[in-house]
Order: structure tokens, then C-alpha cells, then sequence
């Protein structure tokens, strides 16, 4: 099956998921975060920012912030579908940016070294259980996360993201471990 296609039916699927429901399975992925050892022994973090029906990061966000956790979050280039890390240090740095995307203001942005991240926690719309996803089309993640071979992955969503076929294209990265709200995937 295509890649849109499968793209196109877990969206729709995922859009079934009523609000309360995605609240109750965010937080049970949000507890499994905190409560992992890729968490704790880790100093900086990448989170993306969740938006519409993905399951919710700005809980997660905060609490690796008061944590003392260095979070950082992706900036998209669409020029270049590149991503590049900046540090926030409180969630009210952010603003709507590409997308509709929270993204941090102009002021706030303080790129860093992808090489200084030890956890990223990446965002997609369906995965199999060996860690290959599809994302939204852009790639952005694969590129990125190429230029960090050794930093430990974890991709979170909802159980209904999990397919057992999935293509696969020579530049996808596979990630290390996927959190839903049943179950964590180890993957590798």
C-alpha cells in the first residue's frame, strides 16, 4: 500500500478518537515518558509540539521544562525541509508559526547542536512495530535524524497508528521505541 494512502486512512482514523479520549490517552503517554529511563537519565530533550489531533506534548513539554530537562523543539525551514533544534525555556515562548504549528518567537530561538540531544521524541502519523513510520510527506524527520545515528528515539501516538505493512524508502530512519497509551514497542 502507498505511503499516502496509508497516510490518508490512520488521519482519518485518528480523527474518530473524540477529544476526551485523546486527553486520557495523551496523559498515559505523557506518564510513560516521564516515567521512562531514556527520560530521566536524559539532559536534552527534543519534543515536537503537538497540534490538532496528534497526541498532546505540551503537558510533557512543561513538566521536562520544571524537571530542569533541556527540551528543545524542531523549527521547520520549508525551503529546505530541514528542521533545526531551539532551546525553549518556558512554553509562553512560543507562537503559531508554519502550519499553525506552535513555534518559538524570533526572540526565543536558540538553535543548538542536534549532536547535544540524547532523546527525541518524534511526532508521525502511522508506525510499525521495527520503528519505521510515515510522517506527513516532508521527510523532515528522516533528514534530521539521519545527522544523529546514535541519539535514542521514541515516536509516541495513539494505538490505532500501528499498521503491520508499511513501504519503506532507503533514506527512511527507523526509531528506537514506540509509546502508545496500551503498550511501549521496542523496536530495534
Amino acid at each position: 500500500m502507498e505511503k499516502k494512502l496509508i497516510r490518508e486512512q490512520i488521519l482519518k482514523k485518528r480523527k474518530t478518537l473524540s477529544e476526551e479520549t485523546r486527553e486520557i490517552y495523551s496523559q498515559k503517554i505523557t506518564n510513560k515518558l516521564l516515567a521512562s529511563s531514556h527520560y530521566m537519565n536524559a539532559k536534552t530533550i527534543m519534543c515536537f509540539i503537538s497540534f490538532s489531533d496528534e497526541v498532546d506534548t505540551h503537558d510533557f513539554i512543561k513538566s521536562a521544562i520544571q524537571d530542569g530537562k533541556k527540551i528543545v523543539v524542531p523549527v521547520t525551514f520549508p525551503k529546505t525541509h530541514e528542521l533545526k533544534p531551539s532551546r525553549v525555556k518556558d512554553f509562553n515562548e512560543l507562537e503559531p508559526g508554519y502550519y499553525n504549528i506552535l513555534t518559538p518567537k524570533k526572540e526565543f530561538e536558540r538553535f543548538i547542536d542536534p549532536k547535544d540531544i540524547d532523546l527525541v521524541i518524534t511526532p508521525g502519523v502511522a508506525f510499525r512495530k521495527d520503528g519505521y513510520r510515515v510522517g506527513y510527506g516532508g521527510g523532515y524527520y528522516d533528514r534530521f535524524l539521519s545527522k544523529i545515528p546514535n541519539t535514542i528515539t521514541i515516536a509516541i501516538c495513539f494505538s490505532i497508528q500501528l499498521v503491520d505493512e508499511l513501504p519503506t524508502d532507503s533514506f527512511d530512519i527507523p526509531v528506537d521505541y514506540i509509546y502508545t497509551e496500551k503498550n511501549i514497542v521496542t523496536c530495534k
